[in-house]
C-alpha cells in the first residue's frame, strides 16, 4: 500500500451492538461487536459486521443450518443488531461507508462480508489467502465475495492516527487497531486477539495457535502500555455492559 487509505484523523468511535452469545463450555455470555470510526474528513470506517443476517430472521434455524449449537447459543440478534440498523443509530447510511476492516473471518464477525460493495476491505494477507473464510467449522462454508481487498502483510497506518496491527493466533490473519481520539486519547481495539484479559493468564489455550496468540497479546499490551491506551477487548463479559454503545460514542 503506497498511500494511506484515509485522509482524516479519527474524531469518534461508535461501538456497534451486534447481539449476545452464550458459550456452552463455560456459560460465558459475550457481546458481539463491531465499530464505526469517523474521521475529521467525514470518512466512515466500518470494522466487522457480526453474525449473518439469517440469525436476525430465525436464530434457531440458522444455528441448526450452521451446526453452531454444539458450541453455543445466540441469545440476542434481531434486526436492530444488524449493521445497517446500528449505523442508522450513528446517523450513517450503508452507502456512506468508505472503508471496511475485517479483523478475521469467524462467523460472528463476517455476516456482512459481501455487503457495502463500494468500500474496499482491509484484511490480513494471511486471512485472505485461506481457501475460504473461516466461518464456522460445523457447516455452511462461505466463498470469498468478489470485491476490492486491501491485503496487509505488516502493521499498516491506514490514515493519520489510525493503525492496523497484525496479531495472529486466534486466527491466521487476526487484526487489531490502534486509533488516537481527540478527547479519549489512544484506544486499542484488540478484537479477538485478546477476547478478555483472563485469556492472557489462560495462555490462549483455546486459540488456533496458542503460541502465536501469546506473542501477539504481549506485543499489543506492550503497545497499549507505552501509549497509555484505553483497551477495548473483543468479547469481555465484564467490560461489555460498561462500554458506550451507539448512538453514544467515544471522542
Amino acid at each position: 500500500m503506497n498511500a494511506p487509505l484515509l485522509n482524516g484523523r479519527p474524531v469518534s468511535l461508535h461501538i456497534l451492538d451486534y447481539g449476545l452469545f452464550r458459550v456452552h463450555a463455560n456459560g460465558r455470555i459475550i457481546g458481539i461487536c463491531g465499530y464505526l470510526i469517523t474521521t475529521d474528513a467525514g470518512e466512515h470506517v466500518l470494522v466487522d459486521t457480526g453474525f449473518p443476517a439469517k440469525y436476525a430472521e430465525d436464530a434457531a434455524a440458522a444455528t441448526t443450518e450452521d451446526a453452531l449449537g454444539g458450541f453455543g447459543a445466540v441469545l440476542a440478534c434481531g434486526p436492530e443488531n444488524l449493521p445497517a440498523a446500528q449505523l442508522a443509530l450513528c446517523g450513517v447510511a450503508p452507502a456512506q461507508i468508505d472503508l471496511m476492516v475485517q479483523t478475521h473471518t469467524h462467523i460472528d464477525h463476517i455476516g456482512g462480508i459481501a455487503d457495502f460493495p463500494q468500500a474496499p476491505m482491509v484484511i490480513a494477507q494471511a486471512e485472505r489467502g485461506l481457501p475460504r473464510p473461516l466461518y464456522w467449522t460445523g457447516g455452511q462454508p462461505l466463498e470469498w465475495p468478489d470485491r476490492q481487498y486491501v491485503q496487509l502483510a505488516d502493521d499498516t497506518r491506514i490514515g493519520p492516527g489510525l493503525q492496523v496491527l497484525l496479531a495472529p493466533g486466534h486466527a491466521p490473519g487476526q487484526l487489531a487497531l490502534m486509533l488516537d481520539l481527540p478527547d479519549t486519547g489512544p484506544v486499542l481495539l484488540t478484537s479477538d486477539a485478546i477476547s478478555r484479559p483472563a485469556e492472557i493468564d489462560e495462555r490462549f489455550d483455546t486459540a488456533a495457535d496458542p503460541a502465536a496468540a501469546q506473542a501477539s497479546a504481549a506485543r499489543l499490551m506492550a503497545l497499549a502500555d507505552r501509549a497509555g491506551a484505553f483497551v477495548i477487548y473483543g468479547h469481555c463479559p465484564r467490560q461489555w455492559p460498561n462500554l458506550r454503545k451507539a448512538p453514544d460514542a467515544y471522542h
